[in-house]
């Protein structure tokens, strides 16, 4: 059954789903939505027009819906939507779009620890992590399963690839590929991340050409253009190289080389 503990405030219209567990002093705007068995501890605000998914856990004083930051705010109704299973340590924050009728979007099965910040228009997607004090400016893209270090800062409009994973305390200002580590300031990408290759199981044969790859790319001393003609030519053309190639031709602030 829902439990709301008394000190609670949460908002008549505010939609609880089944089983949802609602601790001391926290506040629930109108405007939310809470799937069914979330799980917010204590001191715990959601407000805005926020919806959650299923199994969300939320510790204390985390904030989550609440208007953007950004100075470019001229109202009108934004969102956070965020998926299922995911977990906020104490004191994240995630803020609300910018714009009248956009979104902050995150995915499911995600960390996100302590003191995180998930600024405006930021787009995550699943099994992500970021440890703590990581900070994600607005309109930052992270695709599936990348690992964020702590107190790494990512400039606005990054985009961090697939399986990718940047050292604490990078300070990350071009996208970061998929499938590599970052790390340094500014963050340079450094190599393949191996670890999370093999966690993820991705084949001996795709771990390689990846390997590859990188050396072409920031190694040999070509052009980013030029290095990707050599890739599509002379490389196997499996999945995670062709995304490794549409990532970085994609790229619109470059890759940290």
């Amino acid at each position: 059954m829902t439990s709301i503990h008394p000190t609670a405030l949460v908002h008549p219209r505010a939609e609880i789903g089944e089983g949802c567990v609602i601790g001391p002093y926290c506040i629930i705007g109108e405007h939310v939505a809470l799937g069914p068995r979330c799980r917010l501890h204590s001191h715990v605000v959601i407000d805005g027009h926020t919806r959650l998914g299923e199994g969300n856990e939320i510790f204390p004083f985390a904030s989550i819906g609440l208007k953007t930051q950004d100075l470019k705010w001229k109202g009108g109704v934004t969102r956070t939507e965020i998926g299922s299973h995911n977990t906020f340590r104490e004191y994240v924050t995630v803020h609300s779009a910018t714009g009248d009728g956009e979104a902050t979007v995150i995915g499911s099965h995600n960390h996100v620890l302590a003191y995180c910040h998930i600024a405006h228009n930021v787009t995550l997607g699943d099994h992500i992590i970021m440890s703590n004090v990581a900070t994600l400016a607005g309109h930052v893209i992270v695709e599936d399963s990348a690992v964020i270090g702590g107190l790494a800062a990512v400039h606005q409009f990054c985009r961090i690839g697939r399986l990718a994973m940047i050292g604490g305390c990078s300070k990350v200002v071009q996208d970061v590929p998929p499938f590599m580590m970052a790390d340094g300031n500014p963050a340079r990408t450094r190599t393949i991340n191996k670890v999370g290759l093999e966690r993820a199981g991705i084949s001996e044969e795709a771990q390689a050409a990846l390997r590859q790859a990188y050396k072409t790319l920031f190694r040999e001393g070509l052009t980013i253009s030029n290095a990707l003609e050599q890739i599509e030519k002379k490389f196997p053309q499996i999945p995670e190289v062709q995304h490794l190639v549409r990532f970085i031709r994609t790229s619109e602030r470059g890759v940290g080389k």
